[in-house]
């Protein structure tokens, strides 16, 4: 049950970040992905980190800290910059998307370090076995919502003499 109540508490504050921010899901999304490749390189070394700071207990906790830390890290720091959607139900879908992107990629690390028996075993398996799939049309839907993106226009220059 503990899993469950994990990743809705996750889901939330993903969501709430995205929407309250406005951020548009493509440049999220592509953060989150450039945030997963660096927790698959930086895995030992993030957890060294973690727990050389003594906050989180040594064990399994620490990797699952350290790998949801560097995949969240670059979509945290773009929820301040970047370009956002103008209308509520934008804002909606684009955070929902967020956050099940995001949820998809955080599945093994928050696995390692909760444990899973019953129903909340039930739940991991079918979003880890799912993972690839929500992981694949989520990072597609980002590309496209780039395409979708369009710049501020530019402000006029004028001289004055």
């Amino acid at each position: 049950m503990i899993v469950i109540i994990v990743f809705v508490v996750i889901a939330i504050a993903l969501f709430a970040g995205a929407f309250l921010s406005k951020r548009r899901f493509g440049l999220l999304g592509l953060a989150l992905t450039a945030g997963a490749t660096l927790s698959t390189i930086w895995n030992d070394t993030a957890g060294l980190m973690i727990a050389g700071t003594g906050l989180v207990p040594d064990g399994p906790y620490t990797n699952a800290v350290a790998l949801s830390i560097v995949v969240l890290l670059p979509a945290v720091l773009l929820l301040f910059h970047g370009y956002t959607y103008k209308g509520t139900l934008p804002r909606i879908i684009g955070s929902a998307l967020f956050t099940v992107l995001a949820l998809a990629f955080l599945v093994e690390p928050i696995g390692f370090a909760l444990p899973l028996t019953g129903v909340a075993n039930d739940v991991y398996t079918l979003l880890a076995e799912n993972k690839n799939t929500i992981i694949s049309i989520g990072v597609v839907l980002a590309v496209v919502d780039l395409f979708f993106t369009k710049p501020a226009p530019k402000k006029s220059h004028e001289h004055h003499r």
